[in-house]
């Protein structure tokens, strides 16, 4: 019997859901011009490497066998925060106006740190409890069902698995490339979850699993894959897509973190950027939205990564934003400011930057948004996200 993805991830300890083998993308159809892209980023990225508050000297201090700072080739954005130099593809859309991240963020998920509970959170936009499964629907579908005009193209999913994200009463469909190879998921992540240290047979899984559609850990064949998901994406919001959602995994840097974020940061920079190019004059009326279900340990572990936390990191982009700055405030990295003396403690929920992103965009009124669209949410001020 095959196992279930639950039952896998149970038996080796590491989600599928934060492999790098999912990849689904979806659209939705609205009037208007405006135009917003989710990016789901599965396997938990660190906020804290992706962004680095190097002007904080504890940051040093939890990670001393991480390379920190303007000294060690991150890119200074503000004399406290430096950006990684996997991002250096995006470094000018800093000056421009059209990167900007929010720091000190989570959902209201708490305590547990499972990769399927935390994405389940974040898609559903709920408050902090695991949706019941036959009441699992997602924001952005929710959101639609607030909007006037939208129409039978309202999403696709692209992958071997649908997103919850847009999963709801609202219309929507699913695409997947034809399989030459007749793998079950858990067959494919087992594959290369064995092979993962061993460079001959782990490129050789690697190809084989390409050649089934799914998308795969590192060289140049994934970085080509997600090229085609933004393009792709692209395509259709110049034409009557509105709303465009797609995930990244491979996230979880349990191990070697400097090698595996950089390989993440690149993929996803490069990614941006094929959008960028793709949706050309369309570019000025987008916003991107790059989340994750929770951040990472404050301080390195023993094999010079990082675990599961709770505070993390949001990137924003686009040519809608209001960027070059950093949004949030900064609770500060002394043993005594971490939640539980672990994890960078969240300062605000990651659901109202979305939620006033949504506001900004699409008009969307916020009662509406705290009741309907994220059920249980304080969007506090407006942190002026648009330009």
């Amino acid at each position: 019997m095959i196992p279930t993805r639950r039952a896998f991830l149970q038996g080796i300890g590491c989600s599928l859901a934060a492999s790098p083998l999912v990849a689904p993308v979806a659209f939705a159809a609205l009037p208007g011009d405006a135009r917003l892209v989710v990016v789901i980023l599965r396997g938990a990225m660190d906020g804290l490497d992706a962004l680095q508050p190097y002007g904080d000297p504890d940051l040093a201090r939890l990670r001393p066998g991480f390379p920190i700072g303007p000294d060690a080739g991150a890119l200074d954005l503000n004399g406290f925060h430096a950006l990684h130099p996997g991002l250096t593809d995006l470094a000018p859309w800093w000056a421009e106006g059209d990167l900007g991240f929010a720091q000190a963020v989570s959902t209201p998920y708490r305590g547990k740190r499972s990769h399927f509970d935390g994405q389940d959170i974040l898609e559903a936009g709920t408050a902090g409890e695991v949706p019941p499964l036959a009441n699992r629907d997602g924001w952005l579908n929710r959101l639609l069902q607030t909007m006037p005009g939208t129409h039978g193209r309202t999403a696709f999913a692209v992958g071997r698995t649908d997103m919850l994200l847009l999963r709801g009463a609202a219309d929507h469909a699913s695409w997947a490339p034809d399989a030459r190879l007749d793998l079950a998921p858990a067959t494919a992540d087992l594959l290369l979850h064995v092979y993962h240290d061993d460079p001959l047979f782990r490129n050789a899984a690697e190809d084989a699993l390409s050649l089934s559609g799914s998308s795969i850990d590192g060289g140049g064949g994934r970085q080509a894959q997600t090229d085609a998901l933004f393009s792709f994406a692209a395509a259709q919001l110049r034409q009557d897509a509105r709303i465009a959602a797609l995930s990244i995994s491979g996230w979880d840097t349990h191990n070697a973190q400097t090698r595996e974020i950089t390989r993440g940061l690149r993929l996803l920079g490069r990614g941006l950027g094929t959008l960028r190019a793709d949706l050309g004059p369309d570019w000025d009326r987008t916003v991107v939205l790059c989340m994750t279900e929770f951040g990472r340990t404050a301080a390195e572990n023993g094999t010079r990564g990082t675990d599961h936390g709770t505070g993390g990191t949001m990137l924003l982009a686009g040519g809608a934003l209001k960027g070059g700055q950093v949004w949030g405030d900064w609770p500060g990295l002394a043993e005594a400011q971490l939640l539980d003396r672990r994890d960078l403690m969240p300062t605000r929920d990651v659901r109202a930057y979305a939620a006033w992103a949504l506001h900004g965009l699409f008009g969307t009124d916020r009662a509406t948004l705290s009741t309907l669209v994220f059920p249980g949410l304080e969007m506090g001020g407006d942190p002026r996200l648009l330009a």
